[in-house]
């Protein structure tokens, strides 16, 4: 269960828009959409089929040539978060990654409800839900109550989840893609690539004992999302190997996201989720 105690925690934090976005609706964010607005931007010099309202006619009576005042207008941005619920973001002794990953998820709305922005929220395995974008605490309370209600299963297929839900995505926006991302890199990488021009924040959740693979001896291992079971002994050598190889898996993911403009942050679920909204959002 989700406990959304820790949402006043994040209220000394906002969400920090680098890209201008255009939209449907009026909010705070400044779109490069030019218009009747609440910003003035610049003169120009009036061209047939301008509006005559946007002639400065001060500045003609200084000049005798017609100009027009330009505008930002001030646009709504639509902030999109995407949880994994596959069967191995059930992993977790004290908190699930799933359930962690649902609280930065809330998190992330909160921040977003807070200065008025719409949130759309999904969650993907196997197949993808996807909620219509909506303002004020009503969509909060029930992005709550579905990642309470649901249950972590199947295999993560994140290349179909993003090819479908980017149709869902008519505008510039901020989007919070947050996931174990342990599956193959080629469909991480490919899923990447359609998310496109946006603001967008990679979170990769792990529980400590995935990161550190604190452990030594015989073990029977099992696949969560296809259950597959092992044998194997848990050697100093193999702990630095398998170390190696999730490093090495994440470093490729970072790259990508450096290549596009995003960010990728690693948490681990030990982490205090403050701690963890600071190292996003800094």
């Amino acid at each position: 269960m989700i406990d959304t105690g820790f949402l006043g925690q994040l209220d000394k934090f906002s969400l920090l828009v680098h890209k201008r976005v255009t939209s449907n609706y009026t909010g705070p964010r400044r779109s490069i959409a030019t218009g009747r607005g609440v910003m003035f931007k610049e003169h120009r010099i009036y061209a047939p089929g301008d509006d005559i309202r946007s002639i400065d006619w001060r500045v003609y009576a200084r000049t005798d040539d017609l100009y027009v005042k330009t505008y930002e207008e001030e646009r709504n941005l639509t902030v999109h978060i995407i949880v994994d619920y596959s069967a191995s973001m059930n992993f977790g002794k004290n908190i699930t990654k799933f359930d962690y990953a649902s609280m930065l998820g809330v998190g992330f709305a909160y921040l977003a409800m807070k200065e008025n922005e719409k949130v759309q929220f999904s969650t993907f395995s196997d197949e993808l839900s996807i909620f219509q974008p909506r303002k004020g605490m009503s969509q909060l309370v029930a992005m709550v109550d579905h990642l309470n209600t649901i249950k972590t299963k199947g295999m993560s297929n994140i290349k179909e989840a993003i090819h479908q839900y980017k149709k869902t995505i008519g505008s510039r926006a901020m989007i919070v893609l947050i996931s174990d991302f342990l599956m193959p890199i080629e469909q991480i990488n490919e899923a990447l690539y359609m998310l496109g021009d946006n603001e967008i924040k990679i979170v990769q959740v792990l529980d400590p004992v995935e990161k550190e693979l604190k452990l030594k001896g015989d073990f029977r291992l099992k696949d969560s999302e296809t259950g597959s079971r092992m044998h194997t002994h848990i050697s100093p050598r193999l702990r630095m190997k398998y170390q190696d190889m999730l490093n090495g898996h994440a470093g490729k993911i970072e790259d990508t996201c450096n290549k596009l403009g995003m960010k990728f942050h690693q948490i681990t679920t030990d982490t205090p989720i403050f701690d963890a909204f600071y190292r996003i959002l800094e």
